[in-house]
């Protein structure tokens, strides 16, 4: 089923349903918090009953409105659950099964690599962020882009374009961050929030995860990591990891930064950014991940020395 023909079946689904759920990937970043607070708030405007669940997420986001709306888990059936910023149903964060409970799925994102996991799927792979790719949604829905919800927009475009920075940003994305201005969102302050302030927990977890840096592949590969005595050291809270993966990125010479965070005993979460030529979702996708071409994730189940010699040798495959 092609692309417009499934958004015309999600438009049909929605509309028609009362109580929708809203779900994404575990450890959300900006994107996901943003577009699943978005989706909430624009589905209060047509009289939906809504309820929005998320893993853990930094705090950097808690400005973002309706934030304290978010739950950590939910055990009800929808009438339609809605999968927004995720590829797989890996990665997918829903701690008590409301996917399998619910009439029907649908899945709405910008990650090339998913896989189609939703009864009705909606995928941009070109475009920057789900937050993006939503504005085209809301339209269809009749949905206005508020103040509130632009901020959210704006957050997940922002944060998942590494500022602007990334080649999927196009014309469009500027006309819309344009409009929102217009709005009245402050869009350097979201910046500011997102990227530039750092606790001194962060600060202090960032120093370690450096100090921890090695070069692979006659330097070509950064690759550094933290352990929960890390994040315990640094009194670090949930999301203060946030950006340490761009710490081997930035360096001159590396095309691919690897960064791993234990979360459990031979259990680490990996982030997996590159520069020019290499595609990291191939990389991530080896594990059971996924994402983009310059940026995926994914989780490995080993020590960490088997962990970090299976990153680099699969990643040097790609060099």
């Amino acid at each position: 089923m092609n692309s417009e023909v499934e958004l015309d079946s999600i438009i049909e689904v929605i509309s028609s349903a009362n109580k929708i759920g809203i779900f994404t990937h575990i450890s959300p970043d900006g994107d996901a918090i943003g577009s699943s607070l978005a989706f909430y708030l624009g589905l209060l405007q047509l009289k939906k009953n809504v309820e929005i669940v998320t893993d853990e997420f930094s705090k950097c986001f808690s400005f973002l409105p309706g934030i304290g709306e978010i739950k950590k888990e939910t055990n009800s059936a929808f009438d339609v659950f809605v999968c927004l910023d995720c590829a797989t149903r890996g990665r997918l964060f829903d701690p008590l099964g409301s996917m399998d409970k619910s009439m029907v799925s649908v899945a709405i994102d910008h990650h090339a690599s998913n896989t189609f996991f939703a009864n009705y799927n909606y995928v941009e792979g070109s475009s920057p962020a789900t937050c993006k790719t939503l504005v085209r949604v809301f339209k269809r829905l009749g949905i206005s882009i508020t103040k509130e919800i632009g901020e959210c927009l704006m957050a997940g475009i922002i944060t998942d374009s590494g500022g602007f920075r990334y080649d999927t940003v196009d014309d469009e994305t500027f006309e819309f961050a344009a409009l929102m201005l217009d709005n009245g969102v402050n869009i350097s302050d979201i910046y500011y929030r997102t990227f530039d302030v750092k606790t001194k927990s962060q600060f202090t977890l960032s120093t370690i995860a450096t100090s921890h840096l090695k070069f692979y592949a006659h330097d070509q590969i950064a690759l550094t990591y933290i352990t929960r005595e890390d994040m315990k050291k640094s009194k670090a809270q949930t999301g203060d990891h946030e950006g340490i993966v761009n710490v081997g990125r930035n360096i001159e010479g590396v095309e691919v930064s690897i960064f791993l965070r234990e979360v459990e005993d031979d259990f680490f979460r990996v982030s997996l950014r590159s520069n020019d030529y290499v595609d990291v979702s191939e990389v991530a996708s080896f594990f059971n991940g996924g994402g983009h071409t310059k940026a995926a994730g994914c989780d490995i189940h080993e020590s960490l020395d088997v962990a970090i010699k299976k990153l680099v040798k699969e990643t040097t495959k790609k060099l």
